[in-house]
C-alpha cells in the first residue's frame, strides 16, 4: 500500500510540474479532449486561464509534495 501511495504521489508531482510548466499545452489538450466528447469550451480570457492553470499546477505539486513525504515519515 505504501508503495502504491509514493508512486501515485510522485507522478502527481510530474503531472503538476507538467501543468506548471505547459499551462497553454494543458489547457490545449483539455480542450481537444472535451470536442472528442462532444463539448466546446472555449476560455473567456486566456491570459487568467494560463495564470489559474499555474496556480493549479503548483499548488498538485505543493500536496504532492506533501502527500509524498507523508508517506515516506509515517508509514
Amino acid at each position: 500500500m505504501n508503495t502504491i501511495f509514493i508512486v501515485i504521489s510522485i507522478l502527481s508531482i510530474v503531472g503538476g510540474l507538467f501543468v506548471f510548466f505547459k499551462p497553454a499545452l494543458t489547457i490545449e489538450l483539455q480542450r481537444k479532449f472535451y470536442e472528442k466528447i462532444n463539448w466546446r469550451i472555449e476560455p473567456i480570457s486566456m491570459t487568467k486561464e494560463i495564470r489559474n492553470t499555474k496556480m493549479m499546477g503548483i499548488s498538485l505539486v505543493a500536496l504532492s509534495m506533501l502527500a509524498l513525504i507523508f508517506a515516506l515519515c509515517c508509514w
